[in-house]
């Protein structure tokens, strides 16, 4: 049994994921081609995956996000959200995920005439077919785009589907010019309505995004953070001696950190992996946890993120167990259902793992 196998197969825990970013290649062909659609620029499924990853790895976020323009001309329609929603559930089942958080922005998906509701109850619908199917749970985000102003509908349209199956509300879209503060009113919104909030910050900006995300806005979850390495303190040979107040007091409040290692290097958020800030967050006791974000652009999933982990960061099983537990505590579902996946799925599926590795070696 090789490492990938044995990562493969233990329960991981997705909480940062987009719908819109994780389609199958070959999914897209078939839409394109239903729905008349000839901007694609090969109708080969392995080709048009390389022609992403491709254009997804130039090394900055605005023309990391170009190809979403074909993915979302395909989502507009309730079969196509339908289907895509389910298969990504498949996709989860076949990649060892027990729990997946997904995320999309309805306001891309009406240029054919949907509502919000429709979108949002399409997506709802192949997802539920999908844990019924597979047995994976799910949890829905839904995405305000910062550079819109209409966030706090994207906001009320969350608290409406929240008995329905949206666990939360997150602002997503290039950061550059777009601090998470204008949007001020829809996080008020949610925390008055006692809902989930998660912001991208500090992904193609500094520090001052993820400050403002949690205080101005109240975030409970990051998306990225990468830029916290602004907060770190280094002696002369290079050894962590302290940090600044806003990393302090994401360490003290254990807010959730939504890690995207192999993302984060596509658009430029990092030079190289081993510069990752994600090694220091993990040695000192961050609640880190590792996402996909665009399984299509970024050509990855959950066993290729925590192979990258362990190979770059020396990550053993009981540290992916305990990146593993942190994203199921910091999962926007009940106390009673996180506690539920962890002692009732997660714990038990380690635990079989190394009874497993452990016979092996006798």
């Amino acid at each position: 049994m090789t490492t990938e196998d044995i990562i493969r197969s233990i329960p991981k825990v997705l909480l940062h994921d987009h719908l819109d970013g994780g389609l199958r290649s070959q999914t897209v062909i078939d839409l394109a081609s239903e729905y008349k659609y000839n901007k694609l620029p090969t109708s080969d499924a392995g080709e048009l995956a390389e022609w992403f990853h491709r254009g997804a790895n130039k090394g900055n976020l605005v023309e990391f996000l170009q190809g979403f323009e074909h993915t979302i001309a395909v989502m507009q329609t309730k079969e196509a959200l339908e289907r895509i929603a389910y298969e990504m559930m498949e996709d989860m089942k076949k990649d060892g995920v027990v729990y997946v958080e997904t995320r999309f922005a309805p306001c891309f998906h009406t240029t054919k005439g949907l509502y919000y509701e429709d979108v949002v109850n399409a997506v709802l619908s192949g997802l539920d077919k999908g844990r019924s199917d597979f047995g994976v749970g799910y949890g829905l985000i839904l995405c305000g785009m910062r550079n819109m102003k209409n966030t706090l509908e994207i906001g009320e349209l969350a608290v409406n589907f929240r008995n329905q199956g949206v666990v939360g509300f997150d602002l997503a879209g290039e950061e550059g010019g777009y601090p998470p503060k204008r949007h001020v009113e829809v996080f008020q919104f949610i925390q008055r309505a006692n809902f989930n909030i998660t912001i991208h910050a500090g992904e193609a900006f500094g520090k001052e995004s993820i400050w403002q995300a949690i205080q101005w806005c109240g975030a409970h979850r990051i998306g990225h953070a990468t830029n916290l390495k602004e907060e770190f303190t280094f002696d002369r040979d290079g050894n962590i001696v302290g940090f600044g107040d806003l990393a302090q007091y994401i360490l003290d409040k254990r807010i959730p950190l939504e890690i995207c290692l192999l993302s984060n290097l596509h658009t430029g958020a990092i030079d190289k992996i081993e510069n990752h800030p994600f090694g220091i967050l993990f040695k000192e006791k961050f609640r880190v946890t590792i996402n996909t974000d665009d399984r299509l652009m970024s050509n990855t999933n959950m066993t290729k993120e925590f192979m990258t982990a362990i190979e770059y960061f020396n990550l053993t099983l009981e540290d992916v167990e305990k990146i593993t537990i942190n994203s199921m505590k910091s999962a926007f579902i009940p106390y009673k259902e996180r506690l539920k996946f962890i002692y009732d799925v997660i714990k038990p599926g380690y635990q079989k793992t190394k009874d497993e590795l452990l016979s092996l070696k006798i």
